[in-house]
């Protein structure tokens, strides 16, 4: 095993599109799980993450999941195979032990959709708002929040605001539109960011996979382009209503295992085909749009991986008195109830 590990490591090189030069062979899952008993660490997978990232991990599931199951952890060390503001929020709530991130630069286009100077500029324009984020946010963006929501509890997030507050919703338009729609507020505003890869399965899309696969469910998460579309299809009759759902990535693993169709439409990143044909073998999972893949999620490589338990990077850190702030806004959440699906 010496010698397959020294070669492994040798062949790792850096590129633009992350760490590669390492095959996800059974050699190379041994050496992972080596080195992770090794560190004392539990290794976490994100559902968009690469299927052999998945299957190499002790626990998958959506961010806010993981980050809770990485502060009840045993193991002082916490492996998050995702993108940054993720190992952030595991940070967050687990300031204690060491966060190592497989590759720092894994980012998120949504979260970056909105800096700590925009939103302190924004809260000064509503000066008496509640200010509510999705998890999917920086954690100086946490620590400017006043409570923070998932894509499952958000409708019962800003139910729970006193209705004569404003309320700015921030960063994914998409969600929040959702969430407008669905609460009929009036005093909501609502930032236009937006995750690129969601963004970018449309409704149209949406339309022609429907029409062409009239028997099957449509699981569509709140971030996408599309999920007004697939309201609207579902409203005019093109699609039967009980045949559309607007998920959480948390929630799509549940209502897989409760659908009686023989077929599933699903509009969110691909990673997530891997985890829904696990928990439900027997229904064929299929894109809306296959070229919606991540190319940060995808960062976290075999080869990545392999080096953050060798050299024990990437460590992530955050300033604790954000962290502090931060964490408030997450356990104000977590008090209104179950949070169910992180996104």
């Amino acid at each position: 095993m010496t010698t397959i590990e020294w070669a492994g490591a040798a062949a790792i090189v850096d590129g633009p599109g992350g760490y590669a030069g390492i095959d996800a062979t059974p050699e190379w899952a041994e050496e992972v799980r080596r080195l992770a008993r090794e560190r004392n660490a539990t290794l976490l997978a994100h559902n968009y993450q690469l299927p052999a990232i998945q299957d190499i991990a002790d626990h998958v599931g959506d961010s806010l999941a993981l980050s809770r199951i990485a502060a009840e952890a045993e193991e002082d060390t916490i492996v998050f195979c995702g993108v940054h503001f993720m190992a952030e929020t595991a940070k967050i709530l687990s300031p204690n032990k060491t966060v190592l991130i497989p590759d720092e630069r894994a980012g998120c286009s949504l979260a970056d959709s909105i800096t700590a100077d925009q939103l302190r500029e924004w809260k000064a324009e509503y000066p008496d708002a509640v200010v509510v984020s999705y998890v999917n946010t920086t954690a100086e963006v946490k620590g400017l929040t006043d409570i923070c929501c998932t894509s499952s509890n958000a409708v019962d997030v800003v139910a729970s605001i006193d209705p004569d507050r404003e309320v700015l919703f921030l960063p994914d338009q998409f969600l929040g539109a959702h969430v407008k729609r669905v609460t009929g507020r009036e005093n909501m505003h609502i930032w236009a960011g937006e995750c690129h890869v969601h963004a970018g399965i449309n409704g149209e899309e949406l339309a022609a996979q429907a029409k062409s696969h009239p028997d099957a469910d449509l699981f569509v998460h709140p971030e996408c382009g599309c999920a007004t579309s697939a309201l609207y299809l579902a409203g005019e009759g093109f699609v039967p209503d009980d045949k559309v759902k607007i998920l959480s990535t948390g929630g799509m693993i549940d209502a897989a295992r409760a659908t009686g169709a023989k077929q599933v439409l699903v509009a969110t990143e691909v990673g997530m085909l891997h985890q829904l044909r696990k928990a439900a073998p027997g229904i064929d999972f299929q894109a809306v749009n296959d070229r919606a893949s991540c190319p940060y999620m995808k960062m976290i490589t075999p080869a990545s991986l392999l080096r953050c338990l060798r050299e024990g990077k990437d460590e992530v850190h955050v300033d604790p008195a954000v962290a502090e702030r931060a964490r408030l806004s997450v356990q104000r959440m977590i008090a209104i109830g179950n949070p169910g699906g992180g996104e």
